[in-house]
């Protein structure tokens, strides 16, 4: 029998809206097997001028890649981030290449949240609330117990909501980097 490859788990990726505010937010820890072999890794980034802000769970390499590959899309449909997002989803979906990828993103503008997904899924919640990863059920049942009962801003429900994600789940910490930008009032 051959030996299986330990398997990198790790991730906790939370989007919220509130007033006007989209905050987006990752937890720093990366798991290999059953050790935690990185604290304060980065999962959010900026793109497109600081005007989206993207997270990625699942293999690091392979999110980074897409991460290029979105912000061509981005770049192709300026100001058009539900379009970029389906552009994307499309071609990782038919590529050869692309469809072995193993990653999920998070996006978020001032006027949307998605998760795009390599089956080609563009998904955008209801509520606002994108939760991706290991952690990410925990973060979500935070942040909307957060989001209905406080008035908590939504960079603090994603802080608050983070930390309560890296208390329960073994493959999530408290090392937390959380990005912002000015949207719609809503």
């Amino acid at each position: 029998m051959k030996p299986q490859t330990p398997v990198f788990r790790s991730t906790t990726i939370l989007c919220v809206r509130r007033d006007g505010r989209t905050a987006l937010g990752g937890d720093g820890q990366v798991s290999l097997g059953d050790s935690v072999v990185k604290h304060d890794a980065v999962k959010v980034r900026r793109l497109a001028d600081g005007r989206v802000l993207a997270g990625f769970a699942g293999s690091a390499a392979d999110a980074l890649a897409l991460l290029e590959r979105f912000e061509a899309k981005l770049e192709k449909h300026p100001g058009n981030l539900r379009r970029a997002a389906i552009e994307l989803a499309k071609e990782w979906r038919t590529d050869r290449s692309l469809r072995r990828l193993e990653s999920l993103l998070a996006v978020a503008d001032g006027q949307a949240s998605l998760i795009i997904g390599g089956a080609g899924d563009v998904i955008e919640p209801s509520d606002g609330i994108v939760a991706i990863g290991s952690g990410g059920v925990a973060a979500m049942a935070a942040a909307r117990a957060l989001l209905h009962h406080s008035a908590l801003t939504a960079r603090q429900i994603v802080e608050e909501s983070l930390r309560i994600a890296g208390g329960i789940s073994v493959y999530a910490n408290q090392e937390i980097t959380v990005e912002e930008v000015q949207g719609e009032k809503g």
